[in-house]
């Protein structure tokens, strides 16, 4: 099972609430993945589902909120390895008007009725309402990526009046959710793994939270680990590069005008690189009587290196390295 799916099997089990937070959630699900008809100057209602827990949740929302009995069809799709669809309708003219006008989807408009992809702010004011409703809206047509493989989260939207809606509710909640086009559809998403972590928590879904924010503190301690790894190499690669580069400088003195010829201070240093050319500039300084600081070595090495070029100017020599 998708973690995907986890968190819809978790939303399922989230206690139903209030009479308006049913209808705000019904609202949700209708317009994200349902279908209302009219013909002959009847109302009927079907939403369907491959999820036999969200199916059922529907069912027992519409009957609690309404006291409407919906009726129950079965379809096998033998193509795609005989996947179960449940298909649930109101085709109750009376019971539909009901649940469409109480949903605020069919409103008056110059005396028409009108069918909307979206619903009434009044439907959705309080905080508890707002969660219902981007609960049902993301059973209806929501998912979630393996926080494993990344961070994503998103809405399918069937109009961009529903998805800007969408939109419009997350921000109110702190959200910063983007929209994109995807073929006939408009896609609300969110990439950013704090923000997933806050809509989860918004929504129900407490233990999918749980488990995306423990991957997420192994993969920040993995990556930090990985990146304090990655500089240190470097500084050692720098360390070893900056090493060699002293040696060859000190070589080239000892094969030209002798180590001898080099003042006092900085015989001692260069005798001590030729003997320990993979020790530090901190160690390095620890050997010498009395011991000198790093910036003092470091000084000492980039005046050898500065005799060594001269002589290889003087002498028509080619540097190394």
């Amino acid at each position: 099972m998708s973690f995907s799916s986890d968190v819809k099997k978790e939303l399922t089990c989230v206690p139903l609430g209030t009479r308006h937070c049913m209808i705000a959630e019904i609202a949700a699900l209708l317009i994200m993945s349902g279908e209302i008809k009219y013909e002959n100057e009847l109302y009927s209602i079907k939403f369907q589902t491959e999820n036999a827990a969200i199916a059922r949740k529907y069912f027992t929302m519409i009957k609690k909120t309404f006291n409407i009995n919906t009726k129950v069809v079965f379809k096998i799709n033998k193509k795609f390895h005989k996947k179960q669809t449940y298909i649930l309708q109101v085709k109750d003219n009376e019971a539909s008007l009901k649940i469409l006008k109480a949903t605020t989807i069919l409103k008056s408009h110059e005396d028409k009725p009108i069918i909307r992809d979206y619903v009434d702010l009044t439907i959705i004011q309080s905080i508890c309402c707002k969660r219902a409703y981007l609960r049902g809206a993301f059973l209806g047509a929501g998912s979630v990526s393996d926080p494993e493989k990344g961070y994503h989260l998103e809405f399918v939207s069937p109009t961009l009046k529903h998805a800007e809606y969408i939109q419009e509710v997350m921000s109110t909640l702190e959200m910063d959710p983007k929209i994109v086009p995807r073929k006939n559809n408009y896609v609300v998403y969110l990439k950013e793994g704090t923000q997933i972590v806050d809509l989860l928590n918004i929504i129900g879904a407490h233990i999918a939270l749980m488990e995306l924010e423990n991957i997420r503190i192994i993969k920040e301690v993995r990556n930090n680990v990985n990146r304090i790894v990655n500089c240190e190499t470097a500084n050692l690669k720098k360390t070893v590069s900056a090493a060699v580069r002293q040696v060859q400088d000190i070589e080239y003195i000892q094969n030209t005008i002798g180590i001898s010829a080099l003042p006092d201070n900085l015989q001692e240093v260069a005798v001590f690189r030729l003997e320990y050319p993979s020790a530090t500039l901190k160690e390095l300084g620890e050997l010498i009587r009395p011991p000198v600081g790093k910036s003092g070595i470091n000084h000492r090495l980039k005046k050898i290196s500065e005799i060594a070029e001269e002589i290889r100017q003087t002498r028509g020599g080619v540097k190394n390295g």
